[in-house]
C-alpha cells in the first residue's frame, strides 16, 4: 500500500498521524508526507521567513527520517493558500505520479484558513486525478480514499471513526516530533505536552497504551449493512 499523509505545514502531519505513518512504514508501505507549506511565517525572532523555511523544511527531512518516510515540500507560501483549479491541478498531478491508495489530510473544519483549504483541495484533486478523462501531465488516472486526522485547530466536528494502535510506534513519533524547533520551544501552544497527552487519551479509550486516530470524510461515516456491525446474524 502506498500512503500520504497531507498537510497546510511542515509539522501539521507529523504531530496529526506520524506514528500512524510510522507503524506503516515499518510493515513495509510506501509513506510520503507531502506539505503544501513549510509554515515559515511563525518565524522566531532573529529569524527571516526564507531562512525558517529553510529551517523547517530540513527539520521535517530529519523527522521523517526518524519515522521512515518520504518527505516533500511544495512551493506554496504559509497563510496564503488559495482553493483554485492552479492548485487543485497541481495537486492531482502529483497524486497521479505518487500513485497513493490513501490520503490523509486536515479535518474539513478549522480556526486556521490554510487547514481549512487542505481537505477541499485534497477532494478536489481526488476527482480530478480520478478521472481518466482529464488529461494531466501524460499520468494515468489514480484513486485513492481519504481520511482526517486529528490536530488541536481543527477539532469542529471531529469524532474519531478509527482508532490505530500506536503503542510500539510511539517513542520514535516522540522523537521526530522533538525535531521541531516550534513544537519543543513555542510559548503560544505546549505541542508536545499536548500530542503526547492526546495519544495516551486515545489509547485509554482505545485500550492500548497509546492511539492515534482517523475520521472519514462526511458522508462516508455511514456503515451499511443487514446487521447490527460486531452483531452479525
Amino acid at each position: 500500500m502506498h500512503l500520504v499523509a497531507l498537510g497546510a505545514h511542515c509539522g501539521d502531519v507529523e504531530f496529526q498521524a506520524g506514528a500512524i505513518a510510522h507503524k506503516y512504514a515499518k510493515a513495509g508501505h510506501e509513506v510520503m508526507f507531502v506539505h503544501m507549506t513549510a509554515g515559515e511565517k511563525g518565524n522566531p525572532p532573529g529569524i527571516s521567513v526564507e531562512a525558517y523555511r529553510e529551517q523547517k523544511i530540513l527539520e521535517s527531512e530529519k523527522a521523517a527520517a526518524i519515522l521512515g518516510v518520504k518527505t516533500m515540500t511544495l512551493e506554496y507560501k504559509d497563510a496564503e493558500l488559495t482553493f483554485d483549479d492552479e492548485i487543485v491541478t497541481r495537486v492531482a498531478i502529483l497524486m497521479r505520479h505518487l500513485k497513493p491508495d490513501v490520503v490523509i489530510t486536515h479535518w474539513e473544519n478549522s480556526i486556521h484558513p490554510d487547514h481549512a483549504l487542505c481537505p477541499k483541495i485534497v477532494q478536489a484533486a481526488q476527482l480530478k486525478a480520478a478521472l481518466p478523462g482529464f488529461e494531466l501531465d501524460g499520468s494515468d488516472a489514480q484513486f485513492y480514499r481519504i481520511f482526517h486526522s486529528e490536530n488541536w485547530e481543527d477539532m469542529e466536528g471531529y469524532v474519531p471513526d478509527i482508532f490505530v494502535d500506536v503503542s510500539e510506534e510511539f517513542d520514535a513519533y516522540l522523537e521526530a516530533l522533538s525535531q521541531y524547533w516550534f513544537i519543543m520551544n513555542s510559548t503560544s501552544f505546549r505541542y508536545y505536552d499536548y500530542y503526547k497527552a492526546l495519544g495516551t487519551m486515545r489509547g485509554c479509550v482505545n485500550r492500548t497504551k497509546y492511539a492515534q486516530t482517523l475520521k472519514y470524510p462526511t458522508g462516508l461515516n455511514v456503515r451499511k449493512g443487514q446487521n447490527i456491525p460486531g452483531f452479525e446474524l
